[in-house]
């Protein structure tokens, strides 16, 4: 019994060594993991405002004496040159103060020629000795006054041929006629808006612009899209601001030029402003994906069936997306979900892979 005690504790200890020889060398399952592939884009995302088209330089026409409106050459859309007729006041009226004030100028000569021949005789007898100093100069400043009144007859007279000529209304500039706000038959008074012109040399696209997307306003790059050509962008400038918020909408009216405007562009269409902010792209993906362990936080890149800890710089945080800055390559795989789980370095197997913006 003695001699058998020892082998049967060895015959014990044997079943005991291959389970743990077993054991130790079983390897550590991989781990499901699922990614999402680096996409990098703008780190300010394009904003969009939606306006009209307008000419630069748009007025109102009007006659510049009143009276009633005879006829009217053009319609609303018309294509006009500077200097070309548009529109003709009555002229009964203004040729009726012409004729006066030509009377006028008649009768302020015929006193100026008798005031002048008094003045010359007075000067004759006062030299003679037979009328007084006094007398000659009553006579001398006859003469002047009536001179005074000679120009002043013939400034009227022109300024009556001056509102005679004010019952044609022509076009100031080149043009086309945006508006009509006097028909034949009305009438209007001197300065009232009878049409508007418009001058579709200079085009702009008028946009209303929240308060919250001034301060970037001025620096972006932009463009217009008209919607009766959403494929052919034009580029815009900012050419001004308005200093003070529409008091019913609260914005902003903004002014983008359209220096390369085409034919095509007429006036009254709609188009679309679209900044673009000059900024260091930035990664995009899932918020899932982010990890902090105390260290700021960091991602977990898969590389082969490893995956490393990479920190990163949180650019913007939404609330299914986040962006990111840090050394991260465009198509990099990153743990999409569950970073938790993982450690340094950990087995992993990419059991899906989806882009970044279809995990929620």
């Amino acid at each position: 019994m003695r001699r058998a005690l020892p082998a049967l504790a060895l015959l014990a200890a044997l079943p005991a060594c291959r389970d743990g020889a077993g054991q130790a060398a079983a390897p550590e399952p991989p781990k499901p993991v699922q990614v999402a592939e680096i996409r990098f884009v703008p780190a300010e995302q394009p904003r969009a405002f939606a306006g009209v088209v307008k000419a630069r330089r748009e007025a109102d026409i009007a006659f510049r004496a009143g009276g009633r409106v005879q006829a009217r050459l053009v319609d609303v859309g018309t294509i006009v040159t500077a200097g070309q007729e548009l529109a003709r006041l009555d002229p009964a009226d203004i040729a009726l103060s012409v004729r006066a004030a030509e009377a006028d100028l008649a009768a302020a000569e015929a006193e100026s020629r008798r005031a002048a021949a008094d003045a010359a005789r007075s000067r004759t007898l006062l030299a003679a000795g037979h009328v007084a100093a006094a007398y000659d100069d009553q006579r001398q400043a006859s003469a002047r006054t009536a001179e005074e009144r000679v120009a002043s007859a013939r400034a009227a007279l022109d300024l009556a041929r001056n509102r005679l000529g004010y019952t044609v209304l022509r076009a100031p500039t080149d043009g086309v006629v945006t508006a009509l706000v006097a028909e034949v038959g009305q009438v209007v008074a001197e300065g009232q808006a009878v049409m508007r012109m418009a001058d579709p040399a200079e085009r702009e696209l008028m946009v209303q612009v929240p308060e919250g997307a001034l301060p970037g306003l001025a620096g972006a790059q932009a463009e217009a899209v008209l919607w009766a050509r959403p494929n052919e962008p034009i580029l815009a400038r900012l050419r001004e601001v308005a200093p003070q918020a529409d008091p019913m909408l609260r914005t902003y009216s903004a002014r983008f030029s359209l220096p390369a405007a085409p034919d095509w562009a007429a006036l009254g269409m709609t188009g679309t402003i679209r900044l673009r902010a000059e900024s260091e792209p930035v990664a995009l993906l899932p918020a899932s994906a982010l990890h902090d362990r105390g260290q700021g936080p960091m991602v977990w890149k898969v590389q082969g069936e490893r995956v490393v800890a990479v920190p990163v710089e949180v650019a913007r945080l939404g609330e299914t997306q986040v962006a990111l800055r840090g050394p991260l390559a465009e198509g990099d795989r990153i743990v999409a979900l569950g970073p938790q789980l993982l450690d340094p370095g950990a087995n992993v197997r990419v059991v899906q892979n989806r882009a970044a913006a279809t995990l929620r």
